[in-house]
């Protein structure tokens, strides 16, 4: 029954297929409730019902879960809720207002777990203000018959994924753990998406310093390693909350499930080698960058150097014969200024050829 979790719960490419409007998990209840279903033996029960007609049917019946979305919730869409359920005033404090860190907290009978969404915003070419990662964030709620999700930003919907779990009913019948798995699971799925996508702008900049042009500019490398920054800030946090998830015996958590937990820590360590080695290369990409500048700089000014070493040569000979002395003979021999212009020429021609030869020129 669980072998095919993995297979279910990641679908190639989920958020790039065609949005069917008339399933069950598009249809909106209200400004923030976006679905609100009940699930038996894994199946979707029939027709979208309120939170407190669904919590009360699995209750009375001691069979099932209720898997409710919300979507940006106000203090006061979300109040029902909060008591219908029990919830913890801390954790939906959190969950209302966002810009959590991702965590994952204990209450009562209740697990509150925060992850970071991330989407890789496409850009035709990488400028010094070009956002490369957008943000939001899911907050989960996972109780012995209930989950809540709860959804912050303008991207990760669940739609796509809650679909994806309803084709598979022997997964959901055991409980809401398998909805948790598969919300960390698809989260950090876009990590991995969004990490290759960085990898190919930093293949780019190092490119471009790399060539024979070196346009590589350091406010690029510099919005690149912010935009990494943003990044690591999502996925480093959630680490021990997986750990925690795989490891810690949690009534919450299906047994079943920790090894798949164990699978998505593994994917997310996977994750924060690549953003480690990404800020390295970065910082060896900005070096090299600034080692040309330096290189370049130097060649201007050993040519510049150059070519005052030779104009000194006119310049000397100049000033000499422009002093106002009677008693010069060479002013007043025949030969004296032809000679003295081809001896100052060839001085600067040997000068020149010198420099030539050293590179300097």
């Amino acid at each position: 029954m669980i072998s095919n979790l993995r297979k279910a719960v990641r679908l190639p490419q989920p958020r790039t297929r065609g949005v069917d409007l008339s399933h069950p998990a598009r249809s909106p209840l209200g400004t923030a409730v976006v679905n609100c279903a009940v699930y038996v033996d894994g199946v979707r029960q029939d027709g979208n019902q309120p939170a407190d007609v669904a919590i009360r049917r699995v209750r009375e019946s001691g069979r099932g879960f209720v898997w409710i979305g919300l979507h940006e919730p106000s203090e006061k869409e979300f109040a029902g809720i909060v008591d219908l359920f029990g919830l913890h005033p801390l954790a939906v404090e959190d969950a209302v207002y966002a810009h959590q860190r991702p965590k994952l907290e204990h209450y009562d009978d209740s697990l509150f777990t925060v992850l970071k969404t991330v989407r890789y915003v496409e850009h035709d070419r990488l400028t010094d203000s070009s956002e490369v990662v957008e943000t939001g964030e899911i907050m989960v709620f996972t109780g012995i018959d209930f989950v809540i999700t709860v959804r912050h930003g303008g991207h990760g919907s669940l739609g796509p994924l809650r679909e994806q779990l309803e084709r598979v009913p022997e997964q959901l019948a055991l409980g809401p753990s398998v909805v948790l798995h598969a919300v960390a699971d698809l989260v950090v799925d876009d990590y991995l998406d969004v990490a290759a996508a960085v990898q190919d702008d930093i293949d780019d900049v190092e490119s471009e310093v790399f060539s024979e042009r070196g346009s590589g500019g350091a406010g690029r490398i510099y919005q690149l390693k912010r935009e990494l920054l943003e990044l690591k800030r999502a996925v480093a946090p959630l680490d021990r909350p997986m750990r925690e998830l795989a490891t810690r015996s949690m009534r919450q958590v299906d047994p079943q499930i920790k090894t798949y937990f164990r699978d998505v820590a593994d994917h997310l360590a996977r994750v924060t080698e690549q953003i480690t080695a990404f800020d390295e290369l970065l910082n060896s990409i900005l070096q090299a960058h600034l080692a040309q500048v330096t290189v370049a700089q130097n060649e201007d000014m050993r040519k510049i150097s150059a070519w005052v070493a030779i104009l000194a040569v006119p310049t000397m000979v100049c000033g000499i014969y422009g002093m106002n002395f009677d008693h010069m003979p060479e002013k007043h021999w025949t030969f004296g200024y032809p000679l003295v212009m081809t001896l100052t020429v060839v001085i600067c021609w040997v000068i020149h050829r010198g420099f030539k030869r050293n590179g300097w020129l």
